[in-house]
């Protein structure tokens, strides 16, 4: 049978994309997104590596480490200090370029577009050169290999770095992004993607995909706590990260990000919910 990314594969890989071979991860591997300038939540995730004893090298973001939250400089700063291994996310491609929106890919007029000029804004005045310099060399895709199996981390999706794939979108939507994965670094066994906010875990033919979730915002659940994965033994299990979200909230309140989002902080409830599809919105 012939395997599902060949389905899709153009005639020679895709070279445009920066790449980096993290070679083979001894022992679990924590995954996260979304860190979202929230560095109380950052500093929880970075928390529970240690008490997992889990290497700097074995812990990967799949990007978007600075976004609606207050604190941007100090959550990148943590990053870059923790070791861990960064792939770009559109708020990095777009802080890096110094663009002037966080390429999030939102629907115009939509409450997600029009809230996000609020705290790109902010982000974009706090992040430095240097901290921007160091988002210009972040991969678009990492590879690494642990018993077995190969793995591949991206941001949205490779035909778009802001592309939203969510649990209920159809199987052809992943079955399209896993063939320019594969066409751009050869099989793999598993993609784990970030973006959209939700985790989730979903299996397309041979290739299973996974969403770490972010660390920064919960899932819309009606809940404060966030999301973060570990990956053992080809075995990927979503986890619930708990974190000071009052404190978080109070930096929000004052640096005036109080467009919504320092309200999602404590109610578990996105303030705009026309982001999602039909399926995933409480109304």
């Amino acid at each position: 049978m012939m395997p599902l990314w060949a389905a899709f594969k153009g005639d020679a890989m895709n070279t445009s994309l920066s790449h980096r071979d993290l070679g083979e991860l001894h022992g679990p591997v924590l995954i996260f997104g979304g860190s979202y300038s929230n560095l109380q939540a950052t500093e929880a995730l970075l928390a529970e590596a240690q008490r997992r004893a889990i290497a700097p090298g074995n812990l990967i973001c799949s990007g978007d480490v600075v976004a609606y939250c207050a604190d941007g400089p100090a959550t990148v700063a943590a990053i870059r200090i923790s070791g861990c291994v960064v792939v770009a996310g559109n708020c990095e491609r777009q802080l890096a370029a110094g663009a002037q929106d966080c390429g999030c890919g939102f629907e115009d007029g939509s409450a997600c577009d029009l809230l996000s000029m609020g705290w790109f804004g902010q982000a974009n005045r706090a992040i430095g050169a240097d901290d921007r310099a160091w988002m210009g060399t972040c991969p678009d895709i990492a590879t690494f290999r642990q018993t077995g199996r190969r793995y591949a981390v991206i941001h949205g999706g490779i035909s778009d770095i802001s592309r939203f794939l969510w649990p209920v979108s159809g199987q052809l939507e992943f079955m399209e992004e896993i063939a320019q994965v594969e066409a751009s670094v050869g099989p793999v066994d598993m993609v784990i993607a970030g973006h959209c906010g939700v985790a989730f875990q979903r299996q397309i033919g041979s290739v299973s995909w996974l969403n770490a979730g972010a660390i920064g915002l919960p899932p819309h659940d009606g809940r404060p706590q966030t999301r973060f994965a570990v990956l053992d033994q080809g075995r990927a299990i979503i986890h619930r990260l708990k974190y000071d979200h009052i404190a978080a909230r109070a930096a929000m309140d004052a640096a005036g990000l109080v467009q919504g989002y320092h309200e999602t902080l404590g109610t578990g409830i996105w303030p705009s919910e026309d982001v999602l599809p039909v399926a995933l919105r409480r109304s």
